[in-house]
């Protein structure tokens, strides 16, 4: 069996050998750099100036299915629960989605094809409806994620300046 010699053995000559690695001495008196991520200008004191009514309110999936379960009427629930006029949105994924689960959720369509609704298109590739969500609320802080998903919730509290509204306790 052959074995490889390592770069730092003996025998290889001086300009075939790996020169050892020198330790950069750290001045103490330096300041040190730290990479902080910059908050988007409309974060006044963690206040987004960008909500405001009437709200625009990007729906999934789920939130449909359960406002079904609920019984909630989807538009008069948010009217409600915000006390201000509420418009909301739903992307190409999200539809994509609901059509994708097929007869059983044939109410769900229904609902999510309500003129009340805004349909915005997507540019990006797949209809996976979570990334689309999440990228489109990183890009626009101008949205409220309504949602019942665990996971998208908390892919969401993670970007500041965005409120998530959920169904708990039939409201």
């Amino acid at each position: 069996m052959k074995r490889m010699l390592s770069l730092r053995d003996q025998r290889l000559k001086e300009k075939d050998r790996l020169k050892p690695k020198k330790k950069e001495k750290k001045d103490p008196g330096a300041l040190k750099e730290r990479e902080v991520p910059q908050h988007p200008s409309c974060l006044f004191f963690q206040y987004n100036t960008q909500l405001g009514p009437p709200y625009h309110i990007l729906v999934d999936t789920n939130f449909i299915n359960f406002s079904i379960k609920a019984k909630l009427d989807l538009v008069q629930s948010m009217m409600d629960c915000l006390y201000a006029k509420c418009i909301p949105c739903i992307t190409d994924c999200v539809m994509a989605e609901i059509e994708k689960l097929g007869q059983k959720y044939r109410v769900a369509l229904r609902i999510a094809k309500d003129p009340r609704f805004e349909r915005l298109p997507c540019t990006h590739k797949g209809t996976y409806a979570d990334d689309c969500l999440v990228q489109r609320v990183t890009q626009h802080k101008c949205y409220i994620v309504a949602t019942v998903d665990r996971d998208l919730k908390r892919r969401i509290r993670k970007i500041p300046g965005v409120p998530i509204m959920y169904i708990s306790n039939h409201r």
